[in-house]
């Protein structure tokens, strides 16, 4: 039961987000769909907006979008919570203890509403998809103005209407994915390195995860589209460029029109961008076509993101991955092939349930066989209506833990043995902001996506400079830049 003094529009309904519409996915244009809020900015200039983003890169270019439109009505970003008219708390959900870490920021503003009333607050993004949670968020922080999704951002203008002009407190959440829109605004957070969304949400359905309820059936942006946005940030001087989708290399499937990721891929580096990447791929739709189109172009980064989750063709039938151990293996074999010099990284789900210690050494086998340059490690967390959450023999937490360190010092111990190997060569850094730990060193990635710290200052950032690798700090490389050159 809700309170009363919440409208509900729309309320999430995870069985309306899994269905994928009888109909082509609707394209609109957000300046179409918000002329009638031209006169907010009367209302809202000058204000302030405290925005927090939790999660991941998409989680990240949704924040620069709703940025861009707050920009259009003249609200200026604050980095203090109490100078703030509105906040906006930009949430995910693929873990548990990302949501807990939400309700933890969420708390801390209940004095700030009660000191400041006219504030107010919004919660967005991935856990607003949750039924469960927008009933907690509701009953238990009424100071909470209003609530709204991932499908949501772009009717951001009917959202401010509703809470500065008409004074509603309400819950907007729609939970089927039915349109793409182009022309949003944007406020890029940085001046020479850009995310484009090239597609969104994801067909897998892996029995353990939530990101097709919180995101959506996957529709992917027109080819002419994407280029064209690429095509502006080269014009204004941007020297790396990250395709981003839930599942990139799905992209083009629903467009039934012969596009595909790799033709995609090739049509934005012949732009000139200096540095291409993607993020994130799913082996089972990662084809030779791909790889091929990686290894022609010298400006695409020789970085691949591979996620695994598990080396055991049991667990991975279980996790509904659609490939086996030996074809994700085979997989990586023509990758390596094809592209002698890459680097892979991968996820990793410990604790997966009814994992077995067998099950488990084959996933260290595996990363032992594939030597990750980078590998992301994370303990089973159950998710709300996944599959996987009402499977038998759940692993103990003990375990979980046990497994989980065990495989964290496995691959510690490769990245360390790889970094190096890295130290005495030559690398093209990308600098990108001055270094948290020392202020007299500079720190950008090289094209393998190695973190590297040199002595420099400001003038280096958003430059390409080589660098020679002189000495390996495992996760970090430090290196001396080699007669000033920049390769820009």
């Amino acid at each position: 039961m809700l309170p009363k003094k919440f409208h509900i529009y729309s309320f999430p309904d995870f069985k309306k987000a899994r269905v994928k519409p009888d109909t082509p996915f609707k394209r609109e244009d957000y300046i179409s769909l918000n002329e009638n809020y031209a006169n907010l900015s009367s209302v809202l200039r000058g204000k302030k907006v405290y925005m927090r983003t939790y999660g991941c890169q998409a989680n990240v270019r949704d924040e620069e979008t709703m940025l861009g439109i707050l920009k259009t009505f003249g609200m200026k970003r604050t980095p203090n919570k109490e100078d703030a008219d509105l906040v906006i708390l930009n949430t995910c959900a693929v873990r548990e203890n990302a949501e807990e870490k939400v309700y933890g920021e969420i708390g801390s503003f209940k004095s700030l509403k009660k000191n400041k009333p006219t504030m107010k607050i919004a919660l967005c993004g991935c856990m607003c998809l949750e039924p469960p949670v927008v009933e907690k968020v509701v009953n238990t922080y009424p100071f909470i103005d209003f609530l709204f999704g991932t499908h949501d951002i772009a009717r951001l203008p009917t959202f401010l209407h509703r809470a500065f002009v008409m004074g509603e407190s309400f819950v907007d959440v729609i939970s089927s994915s039915g349109e793409v829109v182009e022309n949003l605004p944007s406020l890029r957070s940085e001046r020479f390195k850009a995310f484009v969304n090239i597609m969104y949400g994801c067909d897998k359905f892996c029995s353990y995860c939530i990101v097709p309820s919180t995101r959506g059936r996957e529709r992917s942006r027109l080819l002419k589209d994407v280029v064209d946005e690429c095509k502006g940030l080269v014009k204004r001087g941007y020297i790396e460029i990250t395709l981003l989708g839930q599942n990139v290399n799905a992209y083009g499937k629903d467009l039934k029109d012969g596009t595909s990721f790799a033709s995609l891929l090739e049509e934005v580096a012949k732009l000139g961008i200096k540095r291409l990447r993607f993020i994130t791929s799913h082996p089972f739709d990662f084809d030779d076509e791909l790889i091929d189109v990686i290894a022609r172009y010298d400006n695409i980064m020789k970085y691949i993101h591979l996620p695994v989750q598990s080396g055991s063709t049991r667990i991975l039938t279980l996790m509904n991955r659609r490939y086996d151990r030996e074809g994700y293996l085979s997989l990586v074999n023509r990758i390596k092939t094809k592209i002698p010099n890459v680097a892979l990284s991968s996820d990793i789900i410990v604790g997966f349930p009814s994992e077995t210690e067998e099950d488990f050494l084959d996933t260290l086998s595996l990363v032992e066989e594939v030597q990750y340059s980078t590998l992301f490690t994370f303990i089973y967390s159950p998710r709300p209506f996944t599959p996987a959450t009402i499977m038998k023999d759940q692993v103990d937490d003990k375990i979980k833990h046990e497994r989980f360190i065990r495989l964290s010092k496995l691959s510690e111990k490769i990245i360390e043995k790889q970094a190096k190997k890295m130290v005495g060569k030559t690398y093209d850094v990308l600098i990108e902001e001055i270094s948290k730990k020392d202020d007299s060193f500079v720190s950008g990635y090289t094209e393998n996506y190695k973190l590297v710290h040199v002595k420099g200052d400001s003038s280096f950032i958003g430059k390409i400079i080589k660098v020679r690798i002189t000495s390996s700090h495992t996760y970090s490389l430090i290196g001396e830049i080699i007669d000033g050159q920049e390769n820009n």
